[in-house]
């Protein structure tokens, strides 16, 4: 029998998720070193509720600083939908592009993934030895299938900061003196390509695909939508984009059943779970499970981050998009408390997508939902060369809203509506600065972006600076990790 040795490096916190439905109530799983053996004692899950209990806490890290703070300051204050607003230097840098080696931001969000990676490893790699029979075979599929979603998820925010990561699934082993010519390529590998990356993204995903559930008690769990959805937006990501990909996992989300909230409003007042959200994560709100990340957008007691930007707010008015801007930016009066060259005290701007901002919010968070996968269809189609299919799934979106059909006729035309509509409907959700790497829009648009008064922010984007520094500690740590050109 081939030697095992077993270790949780970190305990596995699930407290967040109390009072949620099934696995969501169970106890954290904690490890510690175990001596190398061959016997019984080498499994690291014995009973399915040790299983289960790990993949809660994997699920429960979609809850933390990364997911509730830095995914959508990454997503939109480094484009030109919000500015960073806040005191936070790091998020400065990560604003004006001027992002180092020693970011905090940037060495937490690493952080945050690869504990998430390394706890889903666990459960990837030992789910089908857990010897417990009322941990059902089926269930050991839809538990690796979660998992591997899980991971997934993690390499793709992982891959779109940093470009090539290091790639580990492998789980963690005991670290010690004797075993350490074996163990060290699994604590410090080198990096691995975007291309490599991607396809482990791409073979999770199938693993996925095959074993999840069609639907769940609600949509904090990985299901065949998910799945389906970020299989899509993988396909539009990587390159060179498979646009047939696109479309075949778009209308295989669409097949579900999903459907548009008949009113743009009703995504943000209290319809959690809705028939158009597909990946949401829920809170229940109070200290144990509440959702502090909403207290970052808006409120008057400090300033906060993600302010909207002139741009984002131009491109409102200009489209006449009073709903959309509406549901999107609240405007208050903050005189005597801060000021900034970007807005009047009298008249400031906070984002209003997220409502409930107290203490203990218990309004979730929308990760992906059905609007994001038509606008993502419709740039298959049209890449494909089918401008007229692009034009009705843009229409049906600017139908929603009460406003005219597209006038985009040509390829190009096209291309910069569903651009555009994109940018208006899912503003504040973390998609913009993706949308535009990804489109090889980044530069120009950035470098383009305007202030008050039309003023050119004065952005230097170039190509070094689409990626992310790898953090210096990691650098530190790992002799084998090269540092991204620029840095």
């Amino acid at each position: 029998m081939k030697k095992i040795f077993t270790t949780l490096l970190s305990v596995l916190v699930i407290s967040a998720f109390i009072g949620c439905d099934d696995f969501l109530d169970l106890k954290p799983v904690s490890q510690s070193i175990a001596v190398d053996n061959t016997d019984a004692d080498s499994i690291l899950y014995k009973t399915a509720s040790e299983v289960e209990s790990a993949l809660a806490g994997a699920y429960g890290d979609f809850k933390n600083e990364y997911y509730q703070l830095d995914y959508f300051v990454n997503g939109d204050a480094q484009a030109d939908g919000a500015y960073a607003g806040a005191d936070n230097p790091a998020n400065f840098q990560i604003d004006d592009y001027n992002i180092d080696a020693i970011n905090s931001n940037v060495s937490r969000d690493w952080r945050y993934l690869y504990s998430t990676i390394g706890k889903v490893n666990n459960v990837i790699n030992n789910v089908n030895d857990v010897p417990d029979p009322a941990l059902t075979e089926s269930r050991k599929k839809e538990i690796l299938g979660e998992a591997s979603f899980i991971r997934a998820f993690m390499y793709f925010q992982a891959v779109q900061l940093w470009g090539d990561v290091p790639l580990q699934l492998e789980s963690v082993t005991t670290i010690s003196i004797d075993i350490l010519p074996e163990i060290y390529p699994l604590l410090f590998p080198p990096r691995a390509t975007k291309e490599e990356i991607y396809a482990q993204i791409l073979t999770d995903l199938n693993v996925a695909l095959a074993n999840v559930r069609t639907t769940a008690p609600h949509k904090g769990y990985a299901t065949k939508g998910a799945v389906n959805a970020l299989l899509a937006k993988v396909y539009a990501t990587q390159e060179p984009h498979d646009w047939n990909k696109v479309k075949e996992y778009c209308d295989n989300v669409i097949a579900l059943g999903y459907t548009l909230m008949p009113n743009y409003e009703d995504l943000w007042t209290g319809n959690e779970n809705c028939a158009e959200s597909i990946f949401e994560i829920n809170y229940e709100g109070g200290s144990s499970d509440g959702n502090w990340g909403t207290k970052m957008w808006r409120g008057l007691d400090w300033k906060k981050f993600n302010i909207p930007s002139n741009d984002l707010v131009k491109a409102f008015d200009e489209e006449q998009d009073n709903i959309r801007k509406d549901a999107s930016i609240i405007w208050l009066d903050v005189t005597g408390k801060w000021s900034d060259i970007h807005w009047p005290q009298t008249h400031y701007p906070f984002i209003n997508k997220y409502r409930t901002f107290t203490e203990g919010s218990n309004q979730n968070n929308i990760f992906i939902r059905l609007a994001d996968i038509l606008l993502l269809k419709a740039e298959a189609l049209n890449e494909m060369g089918d401008v007229n299919g692009a034009a009705v799934l843009v229409n049906q979106i600017r139908t929603r809203v009460h406003l005219p059909n597209t006038t985009a006729t040509t390829q190009e035309q096209m291309r910069l509506a569903i651009e555009k509509e994109r940018r208006l409907e899912l503003a504040f959700e973390g998609h913009r600065w993706y949308d535009l790497k990804r489109t090889g829009r980044a530069i120009e648009v950035m470098n383009n972006a305007t202030g008050v008064g039309g003023a050119n922010l004065g952005y230097m984007l170039t190509e070094n600076r689409l990626v992310w520094p790898i953090p210096q500690a990691e650098l530190d740590k790992n002799t084998k990790l090269t540092q991204n050109p620029g840095y």
